[in-house]
């Protein structure tokens, strides 16, 4: 993940945690227990450094006059404030830690709905680093013999994954792709901080209507948030039937196409077990307490 550098401060560049994992984290002895009126304003401070972070998106799927169209956005080093936040007992509990943290040390004014999900990602890693420096100490356990060894990974090794950018039209936020079985066309658009609380929220009401059914709804549930349109037809319902009645083989092939097609920043390390020497050169990043409370 590239980014402009300022001269005056530490050149440092860039998935992250999922809240339940910074819950278990901060569950530690060592982090206090923090108030519950922590203020939230966006990357507002004075004599704070900032730097420019370059997105993964590219600013591609932005609309035209979006501040991230640009492809850049700025954020500011963290603070012992961005630390009250990471420790607040009461934001963990509700599940949005990381969203207050970074809404905190972002600098360039958007709604944080309009976030695309793979350019938070970035932001992520690059909040640690811009925090603590690029060498993240982690202990790791090896899949094949289970013994754990320490390791320290270079968090600026981490670039963009590889795609192909030619699917996507100049100008425009959404691709198409024709669906193999039923040879339907899909617009597909990539999905925002706001999408991902709606999926959520679903996932929520769902979970209610599993305990009847015993089936989750997850799969079809992100479909249906990232479908805009079949055959040009954009209507929320006859969209939410034609994912409910789709083939597995048609949603199979989309599910693919999805994984390959979406930018993001690849997090995968090499892993070398010191105890019975296997290797892996697709773990994906592990994070732990270290990742936001390093030598804790």
């Amino acid at each position: 993940m590239s980014k402009v550098v300022n001269d005056d401060y530490p050149n440092n560049q860039k998935n992250p945690l999922t809240d339940e994992q910074l819950k278990q984290m901060v569950m530690a002895d060592h982090v206090s227990s923090a108030t519950n009126d922590v203020e939230l304003t966006k990357g507002e401070s004075t004599n704070v450094p900032t730097e420019t972070i370059a997105l993964p998106s590219r600013g591609l799927f932005y609309p035209e006059g979006h501040p991230l169209k640009s492809g850049q956005i700025e954020m500011k080093y963290m603070t012992a404030k961005e630390e009250d936040i990471l420790a607040s007992q009461n934001l963990i509990k509700q599940g949005v830690v990381i969203d207050k943290l970074l809404q905190s040390l972002i600098v360039t004014k958007i709604n944080y709905n309009d976030l695309l999900t793979v350019d938070k990602n970035a932001i992520f890693i690059a909040a640690r680093i811009l925090a603590y420096g690029e060498d993240y100490e982690v202990e790791i356990t090896c899949p094949d013999c289970g013994e754990k060894s320490s390791h320290v990974i270079d968090l600026q090794q981490f670039g963009e994954k590889e795609i192909d950018w030619n699917i996507f039209a100049e100008g425009e936020a959404t691709h198409k792709f024709s669906l193999p079985a039923s040879k339907s066309e899909v617009t597909l658009k990539m999905l925002t901080h706001g999408d991902e609380k709606a999926i959520e929220a679903a996932a929520k009401a769902n979970k209610k209507r599993s305990k009847i059914s015993g089936v989750d709804r997850d799969l079809t549930t992100r479909l249906k948030q990232v479908i805009v349109a079949i055959d040009g037809n954009e209507e929320r319902a006859y969209i939410n039937k034609s994912v409910d009645s789709m083939l597995s083989r048609d949603s199979l092939a989309l599910r693919k196409h999805l994984k390959v097609v979406t930018p993001d920043i690849d997090t995968t390390i090499y892993f070398e077990c010191p105890h019975c020497g296997h290797e892996s050169t697709n773990m994906q990043l592990p994070i732990d307490v270290g990742f936001f409370w390093p030598g804790v």
